[in-house]
């Protein structure tokens, strides 16, 4: 009876070991991914009262983790019973990525004409207010749930050759941290602000460290928030080409004699920009359609 209880924790310590191990590679594949999430998240958190921005951002939180709840219980049966959609998923998810980076890239070289300019919150209604901060919320939790959905197939394909029950809790963790950790993250940069207006009330001296800090920080979450937004962009386009590159054996082959990083990243913008290129073509042709 204890040979057979110490053999049950071995068998449990050698899963622990795979699920480190796995953890780990499974964490590179998705860490720009998050990165991006994190940068869209942290800008969609922004731009409301100070007072509402918490309850704002633990609302959106709550839709991820439903959203990890539709999506990790799919996820893993067609693992089990219909691998091949794994990497049809992961390519397809590839060519929004990269879309959505190439979309980005074009929007700041040929920006759009600024439409007519909302409204501050204080000239709204308390009803007006929290239907915009309702809107908003949605848009939020639907930009999560793609990215979610990008997370973990992306998680749940670089560690396919493993046994499902060690998938299933890499992959479930992977999920978590993409949420604990980069909403958690957002709360933080969001409050940066706040955080800096308290330091600057903190003493009635003027200019004292406290001050400075506190100026520091007002002063640094827009710059934040806007380099998030190019490091998220650049993550798109390389995480997209990576995904091209490492499950598309011709992609791969036409980059494989110059560095990685670099060769995923020309892929992913080439074949952004293609999609882009089609899509706007399609929504011209569309418009002539319709009138």
């Amino acid at each position: 009876m204890a040979s057979g209880f110490f053999a049950l924790l071995d068998d449990i310590a050698a899963l622990m070991d795979d699920v480190a191990v796995m953890g780990k590679v499974a964490g590179k594949k998705t860490a720009g991914i998050m990165g991006d999430d994190l940068a869209v998240n942290a800008e969609k958190a922004s731009g409301f009262m100070s007072s509402r921005e918490l309850p704002v951002l633990w609302a959106i939180t709550k839709g991820s983790f439903l959203n990890k709840l539709i999506i990790l219980p799919l996820a893993f049966l067609l693992s089990a019973f219909f691998p091949a959609a794994i990497t049809v998923i992961l390519v397809l998810g590839g060519l929004y990525l990269a879309y959505e980076g190439a979309e980005k890239i074009y929007e700041f070289i040929f920006p759009h004409p600024h439409q007519a300019e909302t409204p501050e919150l204080e000239d709204l209604s308390k009803e007006e207010v929290l239907s915009r901060e309702k809107e908003k919320i949605k848009s939020a939790i639907l930009t999560d749930f793609i990215l979610s959905v990008e997370i973990v197939i992306i998680a749940l394909g670089s560690i396919t050759n493993v046994p499902l029950l060690t998938q299933i809790i890499v992959v479930t963790l992977i999920a978590l941290i993409a949420t604990v950790g980069v909403y958690g993250l957002v709360a933080l940069i969001v409050r940066m602000d706040e955080f800096g207006t308290k330091l600057i009330a903190w003493n009635d001296e003027e200019n004292s460290i406290s001050d400075k800090a506190g100026r520091f920080l007002v002063s640094a979450l827009p710059k934040v928030i806007k380099s998030l937004s190019v490091i998220g962009t650049i993550a798109l386009i390389l995480v997209s080409g990576g995904i091209f590159v490492h499950n598309i054996h011709f992609l791969h082959d036409l980059v494989e004699s110059i560095p990685a990083i670099i060769g995923e990243f020309i892929m992913g913008l080439v074949i952004g920009f293609i999609v882009l290129l089609i899509i706007k073509l399609v929504m011209r042709l569309w418009k002539k359609m319709k009138s």
